[in-house]
C-alpha cells in the first residue's frame, strides 16, 4: 500500500509529549458529557442513569491542530469521542512514511479496540484541526459493563458495524479502481437525501485523503482533474460542488 511522507508537525515531534499533556485535560461537566455520549452510536438509547455514571468518568481534552494526541505504542487508558474538529489515525514506517487509517470527526469514537484488548495503541492520533474530545476512562466502562449487560450488547453492535465498514473499505481498495474509490468517497460525504446539485467539504488535506483511499497524492489529484474535466464535479478549494449527484453515481470507471 502506498505511504506518504509524514508531514512536519507544528509544535510537536515524534519525541515530544503528546498533546493531551501539553494541553491538560479537565473534568467534563457530567450533564454535558452525558448529552454528548447519548448522541453517539455507541451509547445512544441508554438510560439516563447509565449515561450519567459513564459521564462521571470522562475528561475534556483540547488538542491544537498539528499536535499529537497519542502515538503508536502509548498505553491505552480509555477511548475518545470527538466533540468537534477532526483526528487523523495513522500508521508510520521506520522510514517515516505514513498511511492514514481513519479520520474520525464529530460524534465519532476511536480507541475502543485497544481499550478492550488491554493493549497499547496500534496507531498514532494527530489533530488535523483544533479539536475538543471526551476521554472515557477504561475503568469506568469496565465497571459499567459489570452492572449493565445492555451496554455490552451496544458495544458489540457498534464494534461489529465498524468492522463491517473496514472490511468494505479493504474490499474497495482491493477490487475498485482509483476513480471508483474517489467517486465513492465523494458520495459518502454528500447528504444521502441529495438528488440534484450538492456541495461537499473535504474533511482533510488532499494528501491525507489520498492516503486514506490508498492512493498517492498525485494519483488522487489526477482523478479529481479527470472528474472535473468530465463535468461531474467542480473543485472549489476545500469544497467539491457536484452539479448532478446522479451523474456522478453513473460516471464510468
Amino acid at each position: 500500500m502506498p505511504m506518504s511522507r509524514e508531514p512536519k508537525r507544528s509544535g510537536s515531534s515524534r519525541g515530544d509529549s503528546t498533546a493531551d499533556r501539553s494541553l491538560p485535560a479537565r473534568k467534563a461537566s457530567a450533564p454535558d458529557a452525558a448529552g454528548l455520549l447519548g448522541r453517539t452510536a455507541l451509547f445512544g438509547g441508554l438510560d439516563p442513569g447509565t449515561l450519567t455514571r459513564i459521564a462521571a468518568g470522562t475528561t475534556m481534552v483540547r488538542v491544537a491542530r498539528g499536535s499529537l494526541l497519542f502515538r503508536a505504542g502509548d498505553p491505552c487508558t480509555g477511548f475518545h469521542l470527538v466533540i468537534d474538529g477532526r483526528i487523523k489515525l495513522s500508521l508510520h514506517s521506520a522510514q517515516g512514511a505514513e498511511r492514514v487509517v481513519e479520520l474520525p470527526g464529530p460524534a465519532q469514537t476511536f480507541g475502543e479496540a485497544a481499550m478492550f484488548m488491554r493493549i497499547p495503541y496500534r496507531v498514532s492520533a494527530e489533530a488535523i484541526a483544533d479539536s475538543r474530545l471526551l476521554h472515557v476512562a477504561a475503568s469506568t466502562v469496565f465497571n459499567e459493563l459489570e452492572q449493565d449487560p445492555r451496554l455490552a450488547h451496544r458495544i458489540i453492535a457498534s464494534l461489529s458495524m465498524r468492522l463491517h465498514r473496514l472490511v468494505g473499505e479493504i474490499e474497495s481498495q482491493s477490487l475498485l479502481s482509483g476513480t471508483q474509490r474517489v467517486v465513492g468517497y465523494l458520495l459518502s460525504l454528500a447528504d444521502p437525501a441529495a438528488t440534484d446539485e450538492t456541495l461537499v467539504r473535504l474533511p482533510a488535506l488532499k494528501n491525507v485523503i489520498a492516503s486514506r483511499l490508498n492512493l498517492t497524492h498525485e494519483h488522487f489529484s489526477r482523478i479529481l482533474h479527470a472528474l472535473a474535466a468530465a463535468g461531474v464535479i467542480v473543485p472549489e478549494g476545500a469544497d467539491i460542488r457536484i452539479p448532478d449527484i446522479d451523474a456522478l453515481r453513473r460516471h464510468p470507471d
